[in-house]
């Protein structure tokens, strides 16, 4: 006997040849249910008498979050300008093209699995925990990912396939239906926020109080992370000095809310913004003067006091919407000036958001590791087991191998994903591969080509050719030098040439006020929305988007000057 938490929760595993499979009724399974109360809310789990999910999380809270700097309450009391704003968001499916799948078998004593997955050493990491195995024992093979978007993160298919095969012996295989994946799969959390935001009579942010709710489901997933990561963004990338945010993650027997494309972040965004317009209005300043006026600068501190020296973007996002901006208002005054002469029920309107989020884990070693090495045939190849899920780690992450070594990126032949063959990249998500996977393979390309020149004895601006099993490097001051590979002894991995690299980027611990050093860096964005709406039928029409975006800008000079 136990207790389903959730409509999708498993319970047991039907294995089969096909055709049994495919002509197997569920109502024949020797199986009893007993409905019991749902908490489908965290109102209702949060209430005093409610059952308690898992019993070692009082109150059904999984965790909270907390950030806090100056004098929030102090400040919005002096406020020229306050609003109070609630908003809440639902569930949301990921809805990826190619639902959970994959196949594994036993070879001997190991275990191999193949799939659709976001993390493959991650997905190694908890089949080990599950099979009782060494990790050794563990092979993942992911395949190309029909999408993720974070719900890939969480081992959803693997175990079912991972038991059956080594219990059995044969090969097992799955494949989610559309309603499969629905019921079981995570979702983005709902959220229901408070926050209350000041200004002064210039329009300075003074004072920003927040307060979140998140239904974090039956099970734990990524609730942490969005919990903690919340407090930190809902203020946006603009100067707060007097700030105070809570965060908790409530259980509930709603399906399990996990990773979904910004943990948390754009659930606050849609209410930090929606303030920040309401602000604007009270002082009648224009909506991207004020955010242009509160933007975060460098040399300014965030709301856990860290201070960047060079690379906060999104003013830059922001100006660069500016002459757009201005036409869009004017075509909307026009449009809508003349629509209602004529009678016409439709009007323009223009909307303006803003974003940051920090690259990485939060406050967390966050290690990627990359080997490049060059065979005894002439062969540049490159180990890189970041994920890619259609976001372009294969293609960026080699671009910057490879110009680091001083080679055309065609020269580079990748070895990508297998977590025998691949050193642990981490996961993919949180904006970090390009980041922090890139930058180890930036160390990798640079070390190998430092050790190419060293045993050459030729100048760091050698220009380096393959030539078949050969190695010819010409300097401008020296003559060229030809190394034949062939004659050199290899390594265990098989190559005369190695070099294996790891970034983490610097982070810190936040303390109890939530100060410290999360990120090593943030990525900005900024948009504007033009609407078209039939004020009859209440219909809407997406007219146009414009976006800035700045992550390489704020990545670059941080590469470049040695910081990361």
């Amino acid at each position: 006997e136990r207790t389903a938490l959730y409509r999708g929760d498993a319970v047991a595993a039907i294995v089969g040849d096909a055709a049994a499979v495919a002509a197997f009724d569920e109502a024949d399974f020797p199986i009893s249910w007993e409905p019991l109360e749902t908490m489908l809310t965290p109102d209702a789990a949060l209430v005093a008498t409610a059952p308690r999910l898992h019993e070692n999380r009082a109150g059904n809270i999984l965790v909270r979050g907390y950030v806090e700097c100056g004098d929030a309450d102090s400040a919005l009391a002096g406020a020229a300008h306050r609003v109070e704003i609630e908003t809440s968001t639902p569930f949301v499916e990921h809805a990826y093209i190619e639902p959970e799948a994959g196949y594994a078998q036993r070879e001997g004593n190991r275990l191999v699995v193949y799939g659709c997955t976001q993390a493959a050493q991650m997905d190694r990491e908890s089949l080990a925990d599950i099979m009782g195995l060494d990790l050794d024992a563990i092979r993942v093979m992911p395949s190309a990912c029909g999408g993720g978007f974070g719900s890939k993160l969480d081992v959803s298919f693997q175990p079912y396939v991972a038991l059956a095969a080594w219990i059995l012996g044969r090969p097992a295989r799955i494949c989610y239906s559309r309603g499969e994946s629905m019921r079981a799969s995570t979702k983005r959390h709902p959220s229901s926020i408070r926050l209350t935001v000041g200004a002064d009579e210039t329009g300075r942010i003074s004072g920003f109080v927040f307060d979140g709710v998140f239904n974090t489901g039956a099970y734990a997933s990524w609730g942490p992370t969005v919990a903690n990561r919340v407090p930190i963004h809902a203020c946006g990338p603009y100067f707060t000095p007097d700030y105070k945010a809570n965060s908790v993650a409530v259980h509930t027997n709603a399906p399990p809310a996990g990773a979904f494309r910004g943990f948390g972040v754009p659930q606050s965004a849609v209410a930090q913004e929606l303030a920040y317009d309401r602000l604007a209005e009270n002082l009648g300043m224009d909506r991207l003067a004020f955010r242009r006026l509160n933007a975060l600068k460098n040399d300014m501190r965030t709301v856990t006091g860290q201070v960047f020296e060079s690379g906060v973007g999104i003013d830059d996002c922001l100006a660069a919407l500016e002459e757009r901006w201005h036409d869009a208002l004017q075509a909307a005054e026009t449009f809508n000036k003349t629509a209602k002469e004529t009678g016409d029920n439709w009007r323009k309107g223009v909307g303006i958001g803003a974003c940051w989020y920090g690259c990485g884990n939060t406050s967390l070693p966050n290690p990627s590791t990359m080997r490049m090495g060059i065979t005894p045939d002439g062969r540049l190849v490159l180990h890189q087991g970041a994920m890619d899920i259609g976001q372009g780690a294969n293609t960026v992450i080699t671009q910057i191998a490879a110009d680091a070594f001083g080679v055309p990126v065609h020269l580079v032949e990748i070895v990508d994903g297998d977590t025998d063959l691949t050193p642990d990249c981490g996961k993919t998500s949180a904006s970090r591969q390009t980041f922090v996977s890139g930058k180890a393979a930036l160390l990798a390309g640079t070390l190998l080509r430092q050790e190419v020149l060293r045993h050459a004895n030729v100048d760091a601006d050698a220009n380096i050719v393959f030539d078949g099993n050969s190695l010819v490097l010409t300097a401008p001051s020296q003559a060229g030098t030809r190394i034949d590979l062939a004659q050199l002894a290899v390594n265990d991995h098989g190559y005369v040439f190695m070099a294996e690299e790891t970034y983490d980027p610097p982070t810190s611990a936040l303390d109890d006020k939530g100060q410290g050093v999360p990120y090593a860096v943030y990525g900005y964005g900024a948009q504007i929305m033009e609407l078209m709406v039939d004020t009859e039928l209440g219909v809407v029409r997406l007219d146009r988007v414009t976006t800035a975006h700045d992550v390489g800008r704020a990545i670059n000079p941080l590469l470049v000057e040695g910081q990361i």
